[in-house]
């Protein structure tokens, strides 16, 4: 084979194909293992594609040794939080047992790199709204204790050995990829850009606003938006960093301020031209009034810029896949 490859697991997902695209465009040679239990085998360019999981420890062993694996990026799991609270012990095996499977596979073939889609869901509810990487890790939710769960797993696994990891504490993630080639077909979606972007090209009637009296400027809650080829060049400028020898470590990755819910829905209204239907709902149990990331860190080590910091772009090249999956949907 013409050089070691990349296991992206989950790689058929919203995320995972966006990492793929720029990991091809970088000349990498990817292999993509996706059970298809949300993702989509046509969202996987340019990339050798398995159906697999990776639960299934023979499998996942093959891959490693035949494809002369030096480095996975490791995407592949359940992220609907209210879904986890009802059933705690599905994310539990999904998103820990499996991610454990994974690390003993990885150990045992010699990996070097691996790195980890971890979550702003460890840091619950915090006391400051600009959350760095030393603030307490507290999540309220199995969600994001599963994801805890997998990073201290592969912190005491890099200290025992060879490997070498980052882990990415992904805030919102939203938008699609600009070209149009793919984007956000999660089914039943609950992130508030793709559901309110749904709304805008009619195929949901309302937008819910939960919560309009937090102690915000505007009494929605605040969070930080960050585009996913954004997020995507995060993960490849991670892998050039621990090719290069960077020590692990564990980063924020978003914009480092924050907009409210009513400024998205505004977005999403004036980038659509119409305006929407919005329906407010008391708060949900569990929701901050406000999560921002201090993001300095993953900027100085990985000399990291972001190319999408605007939300209307953000919101437009969501409302384009939306439109783009409406036509789809109606020949």
């Amino acid at each position: 084979m013409p050089n070691k490859a990349i296991l992206v697991t989950g790689g058929a997902g919203y995320i995972g194909s966006h990492v793929v695209l720029q990991l091809v465009a970088a000349g990498e040679r990817v292999v993509v293992l996706d059970n298809l239990s949300t993702g989509f085998e046509d969202a996987v360019i340019g990339a050798e594609f398995i159906r697999g999981d990776t639960g299934d420890p023979e499998l996942v062993a093959r891959i490693l040794e035949e494809q002369d694996v030096d480095a996975v990026m490791h995407f592949a799991a359940h992220t609907i939080v209210p879904e986890s609270v009802a059933d705690p012990l599905k994310y539990y095996r999904n998103n820990t047992c499996n991610t454990r499977n994974l690390l003993n596979a990885c150990d045992q073939a010699g990996v070097r790199h691996f790195i980890f889609s971890s979550t702003a869901a460890v840091y619950g509810i915090p006391d400051d709204p600009l959350a760095d990487e030393h603030t307490r890790l507290a999540p309220i939710n199995p969600y994001g204790t599963s994801k805890l769960m997998s990073e201290w797993m592969l912190r005491d696994l890099s200290a025992a050995g060879p490997m070498s990891h980052v882990a990415l504490r992904y805030f919102n993630v939203a938008g699609s990829d600009p070209e149009g080639r793919v984007g956000q077909s999660t089914r039943d979606a609950t992130l508030l850009i793709k559901v309110a972007c749904e709304a805008a090209v009619g195929r949901r009637d309302h937008v819910a606003v939960f919560g309009t009296d937090y102690p915000t400027p505007d009494g929605t809650g605040v969070r930080d938006y960050i585009h996913v080829n954004d997020l995507a060049d995060a993960h490849l400028k991670a892998l050039d960093y621990l090719r290069r020898g960077g020590d692990s470590a564990t980063l924020n990755c978003g914009y480092g301020h924050g907009y409210s819910v009513r400024e998205v829905l505004d977005s999403v209204a004036r980038v659509n031209g119409k305006p929407l239907n919005i329906i407010e709902e008391p708060r949900r149990a569990g929701d901050p009034p406000a999560l921002v990331a201090r993001a300095d860190r993953i900027r100085d080590l990985l000399g990291w810029t972001p190319r999408h910091d605007d939300l209307d772009f953000i919101v437009r090249t969501s409302l384009d896949w939306e439109r783009t999956l409406l036509a789809q949907s109606v020949v």
